[in-house]
């Protein structure tokens, strides 16, 4: 029995039709067609649920086929994804992203060990992502309830190819696709064996990369079957064998280190004199006696606190972080007859990836900040033996800070294990009636996302209290050392490390199940064509749970503390979508089509949503499209957002109060520095804040608008030429507005504004010690203002003539970005736009990426060219370094970056044939712009390659 494939839609779900595609990947995946209304190619892409190919060309999207990913050297979906010209900021390997981390503001989790992407700079959790055109679970990171997609649990080894639509899809989607849709198209029909090899390394000898799969399917007349296996181990790079990112700030030394110390600093006041100390122990002191001298002058066994004595943490941290990958994966699909099919989808899928940050501060007193009263609040005995001062240091009193970093604990390492199950399985089919064919199907998925992660290095606080205390209530407790946080580096015995230095374990967990069902046809025929539908139902079902260790419930945990959290809901959907021919006229290559789409979603959190669409493509001739869409779209809170019990992030923040590191003057106005109780020569004595964020029950969904308009152009005289065997060009301008973004408002906006205004929207919860010092600060989720970007979106394909020299092909993709205006509730500016780097994450104006390759006989070869524009950021408190280039302005300039990448290959006419290639990516070595703003590594690891990026890579691909 024959089957009938053109029958079927692209994958479960009749997501996909055939679109015009130009530039970039997409004219040669399209080179297999023809329209029938024009010369311009077509291929079958994500943005439509109707089967027809009047709508092709409607949505702008990029596809990145099988032959693109293996050109690019790269291991993973999110890493090819990142290197997207519309991408922006998200996570990834280069991201040591645990420790003070915590929570960030916007309630997603930190997702350590995962990646993620993220289009037109909306963030990761706006972007939805589709497997074969159903979603995929949400991540869990065991830090918290995720709100993105973790593409490190799809192996890359599965894909086929990879459809990225650039526009608001809520109507044809649902939540989420805000910003656009990714979906993962994977290997479905496949006769033979594949087996895959591939070894990478960085040009210092580390980081090394290796993977291994194997790819294996049959097919007949009934059946296809096809099972993989993917195996991907990543090394890690350590920070401290690349000069750029062996200093917490590039270009400044010591003066951005920590002030908690392997030594110990004490910041008090001297009951006896009154007199403020600021002390460190001298190397090698050991416990010795205080005199109490006035002032603070150097004692017999101390010094006063300077920048040589701050901590360089940077060298502990991790540039590249280690992961490894396992998973298996099949599909098998049994056709009953022509018109019906049944399909079974089923992957298993590993990760374990670990982060490492330096030891962990322990950090005691009223300006410790940490919101912990077991840290804020404590009192140091003088009975304590180890107590050299002969005096309580009470943070109600005379206690500021005592910042010690036990080097004798290690550093702080956190061993992520992901596992992911998903099981899907559906039946897809045709019917007949008079003068139409009907295209339906019923699927059904369940996907779970657990993961545990075990943390090292930390200290329990609790733990801590009691040995520092009166030595009689800790000799009364089991297993109790009284703890020498006084005597230098070395002074804290491995019998002290038992006592305050626990294993933690947390826990999480995100899952998905759903069902839809789906049916489109023609209804009936105007002058112009038929008018076509697609109609459906979808049902989700989304939990989720955090568990963090017992001992961080309790609030004894030193480092980031957190609760539990977990929750349910449910969503049901409807929607329809019409495509209406206007004008046709196929003898010049003429069509007008109007498509119009709306979605109904009921939620159980928060009431019912309704999204359309609508959009406008006129074929002006047989080389030329000219499109628009409009779109109404939304964003549900997710889990973590509703849900998240109260979490701590640690961010730099510098204080506009406090004199500069570098001796300048506050910030900040002095009358309004003295109303929030700063004295006046206050300095900060620590720039890590602990911020509180949380969940809101009462968050509503968000709101957003999107814009596209722009043209195909494929011209006559640039197909089938002497110069051009084809040659297309497409423009496409985007906005898009969100209104109600979830999020809390930067922190160190909130604190300038504070500053700047003392309005309580801005200063209720900014607590201030005694001393001036923050010593709390609540950052809570609300539906935050709006979030405004547009730009334009070029792309250019170019296939060349063959000729004995072989054949050339360019193609290339730029984005510039002409607005980003984030907003908060109360007007503030948020601090992002064009061409600036904040908080660790840019949005260059322009990012290019253009691919030249040649092929020949067995030979092939390709050039790619990345360019990522000139930034810029602001100094802070670098000001006074000769690292900021422009300190009059208070500005430092990032220089545009362009990488270069090379690979060459050759196939052998072995059994089913073998391709060897070998690569070098970062061809010239060029390191990344130094990053005065970022929080690790001196760069922007979300955007740039890592310093001393040359990497290169071998590969070998046998069929047979």
């Amino acid at each position: 029995m024959k089957r009938p494939h053109r029958r079927w839609p692209a994958s479960a779900v009749p997501l996909s039709l055939s679109l015009l595609a130009a530039g970039g990947a997409c004219a040669q995946e399209a080179a297999d067609a023809q329209s029938s209304l024009a010369t311009l190619e077509r291929l079958q892409v994500t943005g439509t649920r109707i089967r027809t190919a009047e709508l092709e060309g409607q949505v702008p999207v990029q596809v990145v086929g099988r032959a693109e990913i293996e050109r690019s050297g790269l291991g993973s979906i999110g890493e090819v994804l990142q290197q997207l010209t519309a991408s922006g900021s998200a996570l990834n390997a280069k991201f040591n992203s645990s420790g003070n981390f915590g929570f960030p503001p916007d309630g997603s989790s930190v997702g350590a060990g995962s990646a993620q992407v993220d289009l037109r700079h909306l963030g990761a959790k706006r972007v939805l992502v589709l497997v074969d055109g159903i979603r995929w679970v949400n991540e869990s990171s065991a830090s918290g309830v995720g709100s993105a997609t973790d593409l490190n649990t799809i192996p890359l080894a599965l894909v086929e190819r990879i459809e990225v639509l650039k526009d608001g899809a809520s109507s044809l989607y649902g939540s989420d696709a805000i910003a656009g849709v990714v979906n993962i198209i994977t290997r479905r029909e496949y006769d033979g064996t594949q087996v895959t090899m591939n070894y990478g390394q960085y040009g210092r000898g580390d980081g090394t990369s290796r993977g291994f799969d194997l790819a294996w399917g049959r097919s007949d007349a009934r059946t296809s079957l096809f099972l993989g296996a993917s195996y991907v181990k990543q090394d890690g790079v350590d920070a401290r064998d690349r000069a750029q990112s062996r200093w917490p700030v590039p270009g400044t030394g010591l003066a951005f280190g920590s002030s908690a110390t392997p030594d110990g600093r004490f910041v008090f006041v001297d009951p006896d004199t009154g007199a403020s100390q600021d002390l460190v122990p001298n190397a090698g002191a050991g416990t010795p006696a205080y005199d109490g001298s006035a002032g603070c002058q150097r004692s017999d066994g101390y010094h006063c606190f300077g920048t040589g004595d701050r901590y360089n943490y940077a060298e502990s941290n991790l540039l590249l972080t280690p992961s490894e990958r396992k998973g298996v994966f099949g599909q098998f699909r049994y056709f009953f007859n022509d018109d019906v099919q049944w399909y079974l989808k089923a992957l298993g899928n590993r990760r374990e990836s670990s982060n490492r940050a330096a030891p962990e501060p322990i950090l005691l007193g009223a300006e410790a900040g940490t919101g912990n009263p077991l840290a804020d609040a404590i009192v140091v005995s003088a009975l304590n033996p180890y107590n050299p001062f002969g005096f309580d240091l009470d943070s109600a009193g005379n206690l500021a800070l005592i910042g010690r970093r036990p080097a004798e604990g290690g550093p702080r390492l956190y061993r992520q294990t992901v596992d992911t199950q998903y099981l899907a399985s559906g039946f897809v089919g045709t019917f007949e009636s008079p003068g139409r064919t009907w295209f339906w199907d019923v699927n059904a998925m369940y996907g779970r996302n657990d993961a545990e992660q075990v943390n090292t290095g930390s200290y329990d606080l609790y733990n801590i209290n009691l040995a520092l205390g009166d030595p009689a209530a800790c000799a009364a407790v089991a297993g109790c050392v009284p703890l020498d946080i006084f005597g230098g580096a070395g002074s804290i015995t491995p019998g002290m490390l038992r006592w305050i230095q626990p294993v933690l374990r947390d826990r999480s967990r995100n899952e998905l199940g759903l069902f839809t069902a789906n049916l489109t046809s023609d209804l009936w025929r105007l002058p112009a064509g038929p008018v076509s539908f697609a109609t459906g139902v979808e049902y989700r079902r989304y939990e989720g749970w955090y568990r963090p260790d017992a001992l961080t419930v309790a609030g004894h945990y030193n480092g980031v503390p957190s609760l539990p959290t977990s929750g349910a809901y449910n969503v049901k959907e409807a929607y329809l979508e019409l495509s209406v021919p206007l004008l046709a006229d196929p003898a010049r290559g003429q069509a007008l089509d109007l498509s119009v789409a709306g979605r109904y979603s009921r939620y159980s959190t928060f009431g019912s949503e309704f999204t359309p669409k609508y959009g406008l493509r006129w074929q002006v001739g047989r080389d030329l499209v000219l499109r628009t869409t409009w779109a109404e779209g939304f964003r549900a809170p997710t889990i973590g957002e509703l849900y998240g019990s109260a979490a701590r992030a640690d961010l730099q923040l510098s204080d506009p109060c406090s004199i500069g590191l570098g001796g300048t003057a506050p910030r900040g106005d002095a009358a309004h520095c003295a109303a929030l109780g700063v004295p006046a020569g206050y300095q900060q004595a620590n720039s890590q804040i602990s911020v509180t964020t949380g969940g809101n029950r009462g968050l509503e969904a968000e709101r957003s608008r999107s814009f596209s308009a722009g043209f195909v152009w494929s011209p006559w005289f640039g197909s089938n030429t002497p110069w051009s065997q084809r040659f297309d060009l497409g423009v496409t301008f985007y906005r898009h507005h969100v209104d109600g973004a979830i999020q809390a408002i930067d922190a160190q906006t909130q604190l300038d504004l504070c500053v700047a205004t003392l309005d309580a929207l801005y200063c209720d919860g900014i607590g201030r010690a005694a001393s001036g010092g923050i010593n709390g600060f609540d950052n809570r989720l609300t539906n935050l203002g709006s979030i405004r970007t547009d730009g334009w979106d070029v792309e250019l394909g170019w296939i060349l003539p063959e000729t004995g020299a072989g054949q050339f092909r360019l193609d290339w993709q730029n984005t510039f970005v002409g607005r980003y205006e984030a907003t908060g509730a109360g007007g503030q500016r948020q601090p992002q736009r064009p061409g600036w780097e904040v908080v660790d994450s840019a949005i260059p104006e322009w990012t290019s990426s253009a691919t030249l390759a040649w092929s020949r006989g067995r030979w092939n070869a390709s050039w790619t060219a990345r360019h990522i524009s000139a930034l810029r950021e602001a100094c802070g408190d670098a000001v006074a370094f000769a690292a900021c280039s422009d300190p009059e302005a208070g500005i430092n300039r990032l220089d545009a970056v362009t990488y270069h990448d090379l690979q060459l290959g050759y196939r052998f006419a072995w059994l089913g044939g073998l391709q060897l290639s070998a690569g070098l990516n970062n061809v010239f070595d060029k390191d990344p712009p130094a990053c005065l703003s970022c929080s690790l590594n001196g760069y922007d690891a979300s955007t740039y390659d890592i310093p001393g990026g040359r990497y290169g890579y071998v590969r070998a691909d046998l069929k047979f």
